[in-house]
């Protein structure tokens, strides 16, 4: 639960503002679920309606402002820059956390799919990871007799790529990308 802190500065707030206000700051954790608190201040200066918006999330702290004759223009425009800037914050924190994993190249993405249809006549796709160790054709061959599993994923000691060995029956095929 976000706490929202609003300062009139000039003039009395009143309950339609504070409402709108307050309706609009919980619209942003829809987009980031990790808000500790906003401080709204909002300030009359001749005429001028001036709002300063400060959020705090895990880690970030960000500001928006935004002038204008009318406050609730004011109020909408200044949630809309926070909006955008909570919208790059989190494309920026997932994105660098994609990074790492792909960094990784021992890592690698296999995708299995599942027989099981649910009520919506769906299909269920499950991703793991799994982690490819570097071995040649025939290393891999001789592990994938031993075990269990129709396929195997491994880095190609040769040509230093990501490939897939399949079983079926007595036959094994070599997938290269």
């Amino acid at each position: 639960m976000m706490q929202i802190t609003i300062t009139a500065r000039h003039f009395d707030l009143t309950n339609a503002i504070r409402d709108f206000i307050e309706e609009s700051c919980e619209k942003l954790s829809r987009y980031f679920d990790h808000i500790i608190s906003i401080q709204v201040i909002l300030t009359l200066e001749k005429m001028r309606n001036h709002v300063e918006m400060n959020l705090h999330a895990s880690k970030f702290n960000l500001q928006s402002e935004f002038e204008d004759m009318d406050m609730y223009v004011a109020v909408e425009s200044a949630i809309e820059k926070m909006e955008t800037q909570i919208k790059k914050l989190k494309d920026k924190v997932t994105d660098h956390q994609k990074k790492s994993i792909r960094k990784n190249p021992d890592f690698f993405y296999a995708n299995t799919f599942e027989r099981n249809i649910d009520s919506f006549n769906k299909r269920m796709i499950k991703t793991k990871r799994i982690q490819a160790e570097v071995m040649s054709v025939s290393d891999a061959i001789e592990s994938l007799v031993s075990k269990s599993s129709p396929y195997m994923i491994f880095k190609n000691l040769e040509t230093d790529r990501i490939n897939v060995l399949v079983k079926k029956g007595d036959l094994f095929k070599l997938i290269e990308p």
